[in-house]
């Protein structure tokens, strides 16, 4: 498979080299890993449907849409909480 040039900024790939070395991996190996394990959005829409499904298969929860955009509000007010202290 041909390689791919991306440009970043200096100090961002200096810190994904460093993190990768601390998992004893080459820049190159730790982004291809990284590119593995991360979904798409696609993916993440997919994973979500399959969690209300089976939700909704094991106890009947199946928030409405606007239950869902009050959990999704919550949820970002608190993690923008714990992201102030």
């Amino acid at each position: 498979m041909p390689d791919a040039n991306v440009r970043i900024p200096e100090e961002a790939k200096d810190r994904l080299a460093a993190i990768a070395a601390t998992e004893g991996l080459s820049l190159r190996a730790y982004l291809a890993r990284l590119a593995e394990t991360l979904l798409t959005p696609a993916e993440r829409a997919e994973s979500a449907e399959q969690a209300r499904a089976t939700l909704k298969e094991w106890n009947g929860y199946a928030p409405t849409p606007a239950e869902q955009q009050n959990l999704d509000s919550e949820l970002d007010r608190r993690l923008a909480a714990a992201e102030e202290r």
